[in-house]
Order: C-alpha cells, then structure tokens, then sequence
C-alpha cells in the first residue's frame, strides 16, 4: 500500500513533508521528479561522515537517491519501534528490533556486547559499547577478514612456511593491521611450488645424470659459439684474424685507468682464446681469464664425463658431439619455472613443503605438500568462520548510525525541510558575520574558481571567503541577501563560526555581484552619480594642488635669488603679447564679454522657463518629481527584479557536487531570513557631539588648561 503523502510549497515547488516511519518505509514510492536533490558528495557537509559512507554503497563518495532508498528499507527490515528513530536516539533498544532473522541476529550480538562490557543489565546499546567490542575483535586471531596474521600460527612449521610465504609474496594487513598471509598468497606459493617441484622431477627423468653437464654448457654456449665462428671465418680470410681477436685498442684505453675485473664486462666481451683458422679452444689457463673458471667447469663437468678423457682444449667437433649428448637436458633447462618461489631454489622448497615432497621427488605423490597446504587454508577458514559475528556488530553500528540520523538526512535530501523551516540545513557551514550582518546560508567550497563558474548563475550576491583557525585553512561562499554592498569588497575581514561554535578569521577573496534588494537597485545609481562627482571634485582637487605645489617652488624660487644683482649683461625678457594675461598694458576684448554675456542670458532664460513650467504644473509637481526618479532610477529597479525572480539556491549547490533537482528559488522574504541585520533600539540615548579639542582635554589636563587659556 502507498504512502499518502503530504506536502508543503517552499522554493517555488511542492516538496513533501517526510515525517513518520511510513514515509520513510514508502520513499521508493515518491516520485523522483519531486525530489529536491538526486545525489549529494558524502564529504564537506555537517553530517556524520561514517554513516554517509555507511549508506554509500559503491564507495564513490556521492549518496544517490537509490542509495537512500535502500538505506530506508534496510532500517525498515530490522526495526519495529520506529519512535526513537524519529526523534533521532543516539542509543539502540534492543526490545525495538524486529522479530526477524536480520533482527534476532543483531539482538543476540547486542546481547553479547553488553556482557563482554560488564552491562548485562541495560536494555539498550551505543556506539561506545559497539566500537569497543570492534576494537578488540580486531585484535583478536581470528577477526572474520580472511587474513591470517603470520606470528598467530601455533605450530611451529606453519608459522615458518607463513613467514617464508610473506617473505616471498609479500603480506597483506589484517584488519588489526597485523602483516600476515591469504588463501590467495597460500594458493600462489603451493602452486609455484608444485611446478617448480615437477620441473625438477621431470629433469631427474630426462637428464639422467646429465645435468651437471648440460649446465655447464649452457654456461658457455653463447662465447664457445661465438669464438668457433670467429675461427671460421679466421680460415675464410687469414688477414680478419687479428681484427677478430680483439677489440678497438682505443675501447680498451677507455678502460686502462680503472680498477679492472675479471668480470668486468670489457674483458668478458673479448674472445674466450685467441683466435686463429682451425684452431682449438683451450680449457687451461691459455683460455680468457675472464672465462677460465667458467671453461675449467665445462672440462670437469662435461668433457671429462662425457669424452672420456681429460682434455686440456677441444675442438668444434668436440663442442658439437658435447652439445648433441646434453640436448634433451638442455631444452629441460630452458623450461625451468621463473617466479619469486622458483628463485629460492628446489633444495630450499622441498624443505618447505614438507619431507614428504622431497621423497616423492622419485616420482611418488606429493601429499604431504598437499596436506601442508590443507592445514594452512584451514587456518584461513577458521578466520573466516568469525565473518558473521563480525558483520551482525558492523550491522549493529550502521542500524544505531540510522537510527540517529537517517530522517534528518533524508529530510536534508528529498524535502530540504530543514532548510525551509529555518533548523539548520546539512549544506550550510555556519554563520558569516561581516559589515554589520549575519550571513547564514554559507557553504564549504574546495575550489573556489572552478565553484564560481556555475554558482554565478544563482544570481545572488556571493562572497567567498578565505576562513583560517591555528593551522587550518577552509574556504566557504556566504550568500548577502540583505541590506548594500557599499562595503564588501576584496580583503575585507569579518568572523565565521561553524556549525561547532569554533571561530575562524573569514577574508573576502572573491565576490560574485548581483542584486540584493529593489530598494538598494533604486539607490544605485544615485550612489555612483556621487561616486563619480566626488572622484571628478577629487581628481581636480589633486590636480589644483599639484599647480598651486609648482606655482609655490617658483615664489619661493624667486624669492631665494631676489637680493641678487641683475647680470648687465643677460639679455632682456621677451615682451608678452598683448592679449595674454600678465602681459603689460594688456586689455579686455568687448566683443570676448559680449559673446559671454550673450551666453549667460541665454542659460538662464532657458532655465526659467523650465522652472516655468515646473511651477505651473501645481499639483503634478509631485508626480513630476517621481517621473525624473523612475527615469534614473527605473532601469536598474528593473533589471534588479528580473534577477531576483531568478534567485536561486540550486547552482551554488551544484557547484559543490549536489544534483538539485528543482529551482529551490530564494524569494526576497526567505532571503532576508537568511541575512540578518541587528534591529534598531527602541531606547537608545544620542550622546551630544563633543569638540575634539575639549574631549582632548577631559583626557589630559595640561591641554584642557591651554584650551581654557586661550
């Protein structure tokens, strides 16, 4: 059955009013097209962080409306008393869970909770008893997360092999952040131990004896080949014989100055013998020293054995026969298995996986391996076996995190009735006082240009603010709805108090400028008519001063050089013309003052006839007065009341990741709520103006005594 809904109109829409346990149990059945918001980030609001990463499912850190449905129906599942969910208990009472599998379970780890904590007697449980219980089960051997910590296996073998396998593998942190071993990192090492094993049981078949050999050819195939072909083509062209058995000497000058090597790579690139046509590759000690163990090997591991004789050179019919005889053991050898494992070595792995390996290494099964293996993964099972108990008591924390705060989220998502209603909405940061006012819609911003770009289109006057306490730093954007602008402006100080009662040192470092009322609109451009003419009176006035400064160094210039005798001998100063001012004997224009005075007349006849006019209309000097007002004033009143009808909150909060699904409108009324101004005192008394010098005097009574005396 559906929820009968009921609702309120607030932002320019009807938003539904969520306030019992049924429409929280119906929420799936509000139409989505409804919803004030379709998803909010999970970080930067004034909420509880856990249990919005608690409903947040995918871990995206954003909370979809799907999220918040679920989150509803999973309450719904396991409570039966919805009461202390509505007014938001901070404890669980156990006789209010549900009578369900997913209830009973929870009721019994409650239980379980209170006696562990010595509280057997309380009928209720909270987050301090909950997390308690999850600290020590996360210390605990097994903790239910499939991780077994490497120093927790009681015998002694197992504890060796979990060692060796985090040594080789790497560990893995449980959930008490212990290093120690997976069924995965178990699986891999058993595995590669096992193909390492088989590879070296099916050498022990193909090799017969052979190995040692095989590898020592393999140790000198590559120079033993590369030395032969040089001989070849020593017999093909005698003359590239001495080209052939060596290096550039300039290469090796390179390296006359340094500490040489016998492994050393220049003396390893050098041929193994000097070579010659037909010639024979020594194995004593006419052989390259960089390659003369390597060679000494092959004589007693290969040639000896093999040919059967102690031979002190071979030739390319030798090296062949050689070859032929550990083929199958070599192609074995470039079989061998790579990995971590492998790189200890069969020895070392046999004795890690058991005796039994080792003996079956003839051939047999390797079920002690397979048994060792058996045990260890038993060990993962019995760590896992704690999973459920686990799980019931993060069950138990997320069931008491709703109960909590799950309607005030969802009366901050679906309805915005916290906001509306004036309690404090989970968006708003805190309270902005600055320039005389108490801006209380303020929202956390993490990247004030990029929030800027869309928040604009809010057409609301926005003023980031730069906010820092000790060594933190935060920056919000309050909304100004009430009162002017004249004074807000970058760099201006003011005090921000979170949503905590901390207070932080707020300075404007960017605004957005919109209209904030049609009465400020009204006064605009009154206010920079007088901008404007006291910047003009101020920029004559610096411009006077600056003329009378120069006139001033010339007097004082003149002055300074008066009782000087004029130089007989300096030429005279040229006469001033006659008409310019200051010249001798100069004379006034008539025809200059007629044309002035012509002027002037004129100005004034026009002026009193419009003055005329004004006073003939009686009555309508009133209206007239507003007409001359509403033509200056009219177009910005205008433009101010087109944007205040598009006022908005939704782009300031989707610029900090919300999806708003609605206008969410800032009417003038609700504006003004937002920004408070201090009311006027009924009783306050005006003090008389007192002058500066007798209020000077009051202070120091040395001056108040000049003053009187004077």
């Amino acid at each position: 059955m559906k929820n009968s809904w009921r609702f309120f109109r607030a932002g320019g829409a009807d938003q539904a009013r969520i306030s019992t346990a049924d429409d929280l149990l119906h929420l799936r059945d509000l139409d989505q097209k409804r919803w004030v918001a379709l998803a909010c980030p999970t970080r930067g609001l004034e909420f509880d962080e856990r249990t919005l990463d608690l409903i947040d499912l995918d871990r995206d850190g954003r909370i979809r409306a799907p999220e918040l449905v679920a989150a509803c129906e999973w309450v719904g599942a396991r409570l039966r008393d919805w009461d202390p969910l509505l007014r938001g208990d901070s404890r669980l009472a156990i006789a209010s869970l549900a009578d369900t599998e997913e209830g009973r379970a929870l009721a019994e780890e409650a239980r379980r909770t209170l006696t562990l904590a010595a509280m057997d007697t309380h009928a209720d449980i909270g987050l301090e008893e909950i997390r308690e219980r999850q600290t020590h089960l996360t210390t605990e051997r097994h903790n239910g997360d499939g991780i077994v910590p490497v120093e927790s296996f009681e015998d002694a073998a197992e504890r060796a092999l979990a060692r060796r396998i985090g040594e080789t593998l790497g560990t893995v942190a449980d959930a008490g952040g212990e290093p120690g071993i997976d069924e995965t990192r178990i699986a891999a090492f058993f595995d590669q131990a096992a193909t390492l094993l088989g590879w070296h049981r099916e050498g022990e078949a193909d090799c017969a004896g052979r190995r040692a050999a095989a590898m020592a050819v393999q140790a000198v195939h590559d120079k033993v080949e590369d030395f032969f072909a040089r001989c070849r083509l020593a017999s093909y062209d005698a003359s590239a014989a001495a080209t052939l058995n060596a290096t550039d000497p300039e290469q090796l000058k390179q390296h006359a100055s340094a500490l040489l090597s016998l492994d050393a790579g220049p003396l390893r690139q050098l041929p193994m013998a000097p070579v010659a046509a037909h010639a024979a590759l020594p194995l004593d000690d006419r052989a390259n020293p960089a390659w003369r163990v390597a060679l000494g090997t092959l004589r007693e591991q290969a040639v000896r054995p093999l040919l059967g004789r102690d031979a002190t050179e071979i030739t390319e019919t030798d090296w062949r026969l050689l070859k032929e005889q550990v083929q199958a053991c070599r192609e074995w050898l470039s079989r061998q298995p790579t990995g971590p494992v492998a790189a200890l070595g069969v020895d070392a792995v046999a004795a890690l996986v058991g005796a039994a390996a080792v003996e079956d290494a003839a051939g047999g099964s390797a079920d002690g391996a397979e048994a060792l293996r058996a045990r260890l993964l038993q060990r993962i099972e019995e760590d896992r076996a704690a999973a459920p108990r686990h799980a019931a008591l993060n069950d138990l924390e997320k069931l008491v995190l709703l109960q909590r705060g799950l309607l005030r989220l969802a009366r901050n998502f679906v309805s915005f009735e916290d906001f509306y209603e004036g309690d404090g909405a989970v968006f708003q940061a805190g309270t902005l006082f600055l320039d005389g006012r108490a801006c209380e819609l303020t929202v956390e911003v993490a990247d004030p240009a990029k929030h800027a770009g869309i928040a604009g289109l809010a057409k609301a006057y926005l003023a980031y603010c730069e906010c820092t306490r000790l060594n933190q730093k935060r920056t919000i954007v309050a909304v100004v709805s009430a009162g002017d602008v004249d004074f807000l402006f970058v760099g201006r100080n003011g005090l921000f108090y979170d949503r905590e009662g901390k207070d932080w040192d707020a300075r404007i470092v960017k605004v957005i400028e919109n209209p904030i009322s049609v009465g400020q609109a009204f006064l605009s451009p009154y206010k920079k008519l007088v901008r404007l003419v006291e910047e003009q009176v101020a920029k004559r006035a610096a411009a006077s001063d600056t003329m009378q400064q120069g006139k001033l160094g010339d007097l004082a210039g003149r002055i300074a050089t008066a009782d000087k005798a004029a130089d007989p001998a300096a030429p005279a100063a040229p006469a001033a013309p006659a008409g310019v001012p200051g010249a001798p004997g100069r004379r006034v224009d008539v025809g200059t003052v007629a044309a002035l005075g012509v002027a002037l007349g004129s100005i004034s006849t026009v002026i009193v006839g419009l003055f005329g006019r004004f006073v003939d209309l009686g009555w309508w000097i009133p209206l007239a007065l507003v007409g001359i007002m509403l033509s200056i004033s009219g177009p910005s009143m205008l433009i101010a009341w087109l944007k205040l009808r598009q006022r908005s909150l939704g782009p300031i909060l989707d610029a900090s990741g919300w999806a708003i699904n609605n206008r969410m409108k800032l009417s003038t009324r609700l504006g003004t709520s937002l920004t408070k101004r201090p009311p006027p005192v009924p009783h306050a008394v005006k003090l008389p103006e007192v002058p500066a010098l007798r209020r000077r005097g009051a202070q120091d009574p040395d001056v108040g005594n000049e003053a009187t005396a004077g």
